[in-house]
C-alpha cells in the first residue's frame, strides 16, 4: 500500500505535467481513495479505458499513472540516480527538453543532467552536440545566434530552450537536482563567459543550493570553484586520478564506466579522499549492477527506471 501522503505528492506533480488535462481526471478517479491497492488500480485502469475514446490520450494518462508510481523507488537510495539529459523515454518528451526535466522531477531521482553552450550572441542554450541540422545544413551552436537556434524543433516539438527557460522550469520542480554540463567551447572567453552568466542565473533565482556541475575541460572546473566556491563540480574526461581531482578542489569524479572497469581502484581512492564517484552512461543491467557493486555513488543512466530496480533489488 502507498500512504496518504505519497499519493497526494502525486496528485500534485500529475498537475505539474499535464496542462490541465489529466488533473481532472485524477481528481475525478483517485482523489477520494485514502490509499490504492493493485485491485484498486486495475479497477481504474478499466474505466479509464472505458471513459476515453482517445487512445493518445489513454497512452499519456496511463504512462503518466505508471511514471508516477514508480517514483516511489527513487525514496532515499544510498546509492542514487541521475537521468541523462532528463528522462526522455516516456511519449512527448526529447533528451534536453524542459518535459524531460519535468519527467525527472516526477521520478524523483537524484539529479536531470542538461548540456549547455553559448551561442554566438551570448545567450546560454540547451543542447548536447556542437553541431545541430538547419534547414538542411549543419550548423555549429556556437557560432550561431539564439534566435536561429530556436528555429530548431526537439523531437517532441519543442523548441531548442534557453537556460532562462530551463530553470524557469527547474524553479517549478521540487524532487531532482540539476546537474549542469558546461560544454567544451573553441574560445575560453566563451567558456569563461558563459560559466559567469550561468552561475549568476543560478544565484539570482535563489538556485544555487539545487545545482551541480560537470564538465570535460578543466577550465569549467575551474571557473566553478572561483565563481561559486560551494558548488559541486566534478569532471569528466576520465585521464585524472582522485588524488588529482582532490587537489583542483573538485567534488569527485565523474567517469565513463570504462574508465572504472580499467580503473576500479579509483572508487575507493576516491572515496577515501572524500570525493564522490559518478559513472557514466550506463544503460544495461549488466553494467549497472557491475557499478553498483562498486560502490559509485550515482549512475547517470538513460534508464533510470531500470537502475532504481536494480538499486532496490539491492537493498
Amino acid at each position: 500500500m502507498i500512504k496518504n501522503r505519497q499519493i497526494n505528492s502525486f496528485f500534485l506533480v500529475i498537475i505539474c505535467l499535464s496542462n490541465g488535462r489529466i488533473i481532472n481526471f485524477c481528481t475525478f478517479e483517485f482523489g477520494s481513495y485514502r490509499l490504492l491497492k493493485p485491485d484498486m488500480v486495475g479497477e481504474h485502469y478499466e474505466r479509464m479505458k472505458f471513459n476515453n475514446k482517445n487512445s493518445t490520450i489513454m497512452k499519456q494518462k496511463i504512462g503518466m499513472i505508471t511514471l508516477l508510481f514508480l517514483s516511489v523507488a527513487f525514496y532515499a537510495t544510498s546509492q542514487e540516480i541521475i537521468a541523462h539529459r532528463g528522462y526522455w523515454k516516456p511519449d512527448g518528451s526529447a533528451q534536453n527538453s524542459i518535459a524531460s526535466l519535468v519527467n525527472a522531477d516526477a521520478l524523483k531521482v537524484y539529479g536531470s543532467e542538461v548540456d549547455i553552450w553559448l551561442s554566438s550572441d551570448g545567450i546560454p542554450v540547451v543542447n548536447h552536440d556542437a553541431d545541430i541540422m538547419l534547414d538542411g545544413k549543419k550548423v555549429s551552436v556556437q557560432e550561431t545566434p539564439a534566435a536561429t537556434l530556436r528555429q530548431v524543433k526537439l523531437a517532441n516539438g519543442e523548441p531548442m530552450p534557453t537556460v532562462e527557460e530551463y530553470l524557469a522550469a527547474f524553479e517549478k520542480c521540487g524532487n531532482t537536482r540539476l546537474i549542469v554540463e558546461f560544454k567544451t567551447h573553441k574560445k575560453k572567453e566563451a567558456e569563461d563567459e558563459l560559466a559567469e552568466k550561468v552561475i549568476n542565473m543560478i544565484r539570482e533565482k535563489g538556485l544555487q543550493n539545487r545545482v551541480e556541475y560537470i564538465s570535460f575541460g578543466i577550465n569549467f572546473v575551474n571557473q566553478v570553484r572561483k565563481l561559486d566556491p560551494a558548488a559541486p563540480v566534478y569532471y569528466l574526461n576520465g585521464d585524472l586520478s582522485p588524488r588529482v581531482i582532490k587537489s583542483m578542489g573538485a567534488a569527485g569524479i565523474d567517469y565513463h564506466f570504462n574508465v572504472l572497469k580499467k580503473n576500479p581502484h579509483w572508487v575507493k581512492e576516491a572515496h577515501d579522499l572524500g570525493l564522490k564517484v559518478n559513472v557514466w552512461t550506463v544503460n544495461t543491467p549488466d553494467g549497472i549492477r557491475e557499478m553498483l557493486d562498486l560502490k559509485v555513488d550515482f549512475i547517470t543512466t538513460d534508464e533510470p527506471l531500470l537502475a532504481g530496480e536494480l538499486i532496490n533489488k539491492q537493498k
